[in-house]
C-alpha cells in the first residue's frame, strides 16, 4: 500500500463505505476552523506584540498595571495575597520590562512557527526550540501566573445572571464580577491556549505528521483510548466532593468551619450561591459522563428539534478543555495554600477539596482528547480516517 500523499498525486484514492459507522467526516470545504494551524500561530504572536505593548506602556509609568500592586482586589488583603496570586508582589516597574520583552520575543516566535520556520531549512534547532518555548509561555499563562479568579467569573456569571432573572443577588452587580484584573487573567488565560495550539501545530509540521489532524501512518498507540473510560469516571467523580460541602453549607450544616463566619454567610446568601454553583457543578459532571456514552455522540430522543442527530464534536472538546485548564489553575492555587498554611478542622471544607481540582482538570482534559481521537473527522488533507488507497 502506498503512501496517501502518493495516491493523492496519482488520483488513486478511493472512499470507500467500510469506515466504522460512528466515524465523522471532513467536508473538506477548507473553513477557518478546519485551518487553525495556518492562523493560529498569527493570533499568538499578535497578541504577544499588543501585550508587550502594554508591558512597555506601564514600564514607562502608564496606568492601569492589573498585577501585583496594581489590583486592588489582591492589596486588600496583602498578607494572603501572596498565597493566592505568584504575582502579589509585582511593580510596574519590573514586571512592565519584563512583559515587553516577553511581548516582542512571543511576536517573533509566533510568526515563526506561523510561517513554519526551520521545519525543512538549514535551522534544526527551531524543530524544538520553537515549540518549547510556545510550550513554556503556555504552561506559565495558563496556569503559573492564574489564580481562581478567572474560574469565578466563568462558574459565577450563569448563576448571577439565573440570580437576578428570578429576582435573587439583587445587592450584587455584573461589576463586581468583571474586576478587570479577572479580565485580565481570563485573557492571559486564552492566549495561553492559543500559544499551546501554536506550538501543537508547528510540531505537527515539523515531525511529518498531518498538519489537520495531527495522524502521523507510524505513530498507532492506543494508550489514549485505554484513558479515556477511567479519566472520565475521575473527572465526573471529583467535583462531586466539592458539591456536596457547599449543598452542606446551604442546609445547614456548617462542617465544622467558624460559627460566626458560617452565619455571616449565611445572611449574606453566600452558601446559597455556593449551592448554585455546586448545582451547575453537578450538571457538568453529567455532561462529562457524555464523552463515554451514546447520548454524548447522537443527541438522545427527548431533544425535540436535535433528536437522533449527530452531537458536534467540538460542542463537546471545546468548554470540556476550557473547564479542565480552569479547574487546573484553580488548583495549584488553593495547593499553595494549603501548603502555606496547612489545613485545619475548621478550614479543610474551604480549601481541602479544590486540592483536588487539579485532579479533575487533567482527568478531564484526556478524556476529553480521548473523545476527540475517537471522533475526529477523516482528515481530508492526508486521508487518515475513512479512505483506502488502491
Amino acid at each position: 500500500m502506498s503512501h496517501p500523499s502518493d495516491a493523492v498525486e496519482q488520483g488513486q484514492v478511493t472512499w470507500v463505505a467500510d469506515r466504522p459507522p460512528d466515524a465523522e467526516v471532513a467536508d473538506g470545504s477548507g473553513g477557518w476552523r478546519a485551518r487553525w494551524p495556518e492562523w493560529i500561530g498569527y493570533v499568538a504572536a499578535a497578541f504577544s506584540l499588543v501585550y508587550g505593548a502594554l508591558g512597555l506602556f506601564w514600564a514607562l509609568g502608564g496606568s492601569g498595571f492589573p498585577f501585583g500592586t496594581g489590583d486592588p482586589e489582591l492589596m486588600a488583603e496583602p498578607d494572603f495575597a501572596f498565597k493566592v496570586s505568584l504575582l502579589a508582589k509585582t511593580t510596574p516597574e519590573v514586571a512592565g520590562p519584563v512583559i515587553a520583552v516577553l511581548g516582542l520575543t512571543g511576536a517573533v516566535a509566533g510568526t515563526l512557527m506561523a510561517r513554519r520556520w526551520g521545519a525543512r531549512g538549514p535551522a534544526p534547532s527551531a524543530q524544538w526550540l520553537l515549540p518549547t518555548f510556545g510550550g513554556v509561555l503556555a504552561f506559565g499563562l495558563t496556569v503559573v501566573i492564574q489564580d481562581f479568579r478567572p474560574l469565578i467569573v466563568v462558574a459565577y456569571a450563569p448563576v448571577l445572571a439565573i440570580g437576578k432573572l428570578f429576582g435573587g443577588f439583587a445587592e450584587a452587580d455584573w461589576s463586581d464580577l468583571f474586576l478587570v484584573p479577572r479580565l485580565n487573567l481570563l485573557v492571559l488565560l486564552l492566549a495561553g491556549v492559543a500559544w499551546a495550539l501554536t506550538a501543537v501545530a508547528y510540531r505537527r509540521a515539523v515531525t511529518g505528521a498531518c498538519v489537520s489532524c495531527g495522524r502521523r501512518d507510524h505513530l498507532d498507540s492506543h494508550l489514549l483510548q485505554r484513558l479515556g473510560r477511567p479519566a472520565t469516571w475521575v473527572a465526573f467523580s471529583v467535583p462531586l466532593v466539592y458539591c456536596l460541602t457547599r449543598w452542606a453549607w446551604a442546609l445547614g450544616f456548617s462542617l465544622g468551619i467558624d460559627p460566626a463566619f458560617y452565619q455571616e454567610g449565611k445572611e449574606d446568601g453566600l452558601w446559597l450561591a455556593g449551592a448554585g454553583l455546586a448545582t451547575f457543578g453537578l450538571f457538568g459532571a453529567i455532561l462529562t459522563l457524555g464523552l463515554i456514552q451514546r447520548w454524548g455522540e447522537v443527541f438522545p430522543r427527548w431533544m425535540i428539534g436535535l433528536a437522533g442527530k449527530r452531537v458536534p464534536p467540538m460542542l463537546a472538546v471545546v468548554p470540556a478543555s476550557l473547564v479542565a485548564v480552569l479547574v487546573t489553575a484553580a488548583g495549584f492555587m488553593y495547593i499553595r495554600i494549603v501548603i502555606s498554611r496547612g489545613v485545619t478542622a475548621a478550614s479543610w471544607p474551604m480549601e481541602l477539596p479544590e486540592t483536588l481540582w487539579v485532579v479533575w482538570g487533567a482527568a478531564l482534559f484526556t478524556a476529553a482528547m480521548a473523545y476527540h481521537q475517537r471522533r475526529r473527522a477523516a482528515c481530508d488533507r492526508c486521508l487518515e480516517g475513512s479512505a483506502e488507497i488502491s
